[in-house]
């Protein structure tokens, strides 16, 4: 029978590796969110404090998010000069290895691996893997890793790990937010975040572009009252017209989600290769994180997303059956 290892022993375990290491590789999922890049470089820029060489990186399109792209980007490379062998990698706020793209090769390759990670759909891979559900965010374990490690939380990592903290609790309104998610916000507020600054590039700024594409998104929208289900989608052809990229709307599903009658919402992204990308939100009655790992996704119980080919109509019809079938 397996012998069940704890969080706190884990943690050690990564703390142990971290201190053995002269060179740190660390990775985080494609299409990283708050809590992947800011997690990955809070940890970076420590480890870098206290003297590691470090590279760090995303699989492609590697392009910094525009709402992210305040937080310092200096230990990021490309992932084709990614180390092919690093000798200990840490891949954070990522559920399997294929969420790293072409990283997952250097992942397999890696002397040690290991895993950060809160995602409940976790495959729990890695030599060292220290998976916590119980986490709103991945930057909670890395606030916990430098606490063990005895390293400086400076502002600068601070205002990384509370980005992490502040985007995967939708700040701090989500179900997800504990009393000890705010702990650790206080302490990182003590140690310099600046949350006035997080907030408005998160939350306050987009281009006007952003705009027009969310009017046509709007347009798009549908309830289906029964089901309690709002979705809509959005093309890159609607983008190049309001002369935007993806990253631009990272934010659109927060504004599909307010659809009072609907406990699910949906926002589908058309990509011009055939590609369609989902995000789903849920108030609490349904479980979208079960619903995306069925379809090759995955996340959280109340946020999460897959990926599909097909007519965006045909994508969105086969979540609203599921749903139906969830109840």
């Amino acid at each position: 029978m397996r012998t069940r290892v704890s969080k706190a022993d884990l943690l050690s375990a990564a703390a142990n590796a971290l201190r053995d290491a002269d060179d740190l590789g660390l990775a985080c999922h494609v299409g990283p969110d708050g809590d992947a890049l800011g997690s990955m470089l809070g940890l970076g820029l420590a480890a870098r404090d206290a003297g590691m060489k470090v590279q760090a990186s995303f699989g492609s399109p590697f392009v910094m998010p525009p709402t992210l792209d305040f937080l310092p980007s200096d230990l990021l490379v490309p992932p084709g000069d990614f180390p092919a062998e690093p000798d200990l990698m840490v891949v954070l706020d990522a559920g399997s290895s294929d969420r790293l793209g072409e990283l997952g090769a250097n992942a397999s390759n890696a002397g040690t691996l290991v895993v950060l990670d809160h995602h409940v759909t976790n495959e729990g891979f890695g030599d060292i893997s220290v998976v916590d559900s119980s986490a709103a965010a991945t930057g909670e374990l890395v606030f916990d890793l430098l606490g063990l490690l005895d390293w400086q939380i400076t502002p600068e990592i601070a205002n990384c790990l509370h980005t992490a903290l502040m985007t995967d609790t939708g700040r701090f309104i989500y179900s997800n937010t504990s009393e000890r998610t705010l702990q650790i916000a206080a302490r990182l507020l003590a140690a310099g975040a600046n949350p006035t600054e997080i907030g408005r590039h998160v939350y306050e700024e987009s281009p006007f572009g952003y705009l027009k594409a969310a009017g046509t998104a709007m347009t798009r929208a549908v309830l289906d009252a029964e089901a309690r289900f709002v979705s809509t989608f959005i093309t890159q052809a609607d983008l190049n017209a309001a002369g935007i990229d993806w990253g631009d709307i990272d934010n659109l599903i927060d504004a599909i989600r307010m659809a009072e009658e609907a406990d699910v919402a949906l926002l589908a992204k058309v990509h011009d290769d055939g590609r369609v990308r989902v995000s789903l939100r849920s108030r609490g009655d349904t479980d979208v994180g079960s619903l995306a790992v069925s379809m090759g996704g995955g996340g959280h119980r109340l946020a999460a997303g897959f990926t599909a080919d097909g007519e965006v109509e045909t994508v969105i019809e086969n979540v609203r059956k599921a749903i139906e079938e969830y109840r």
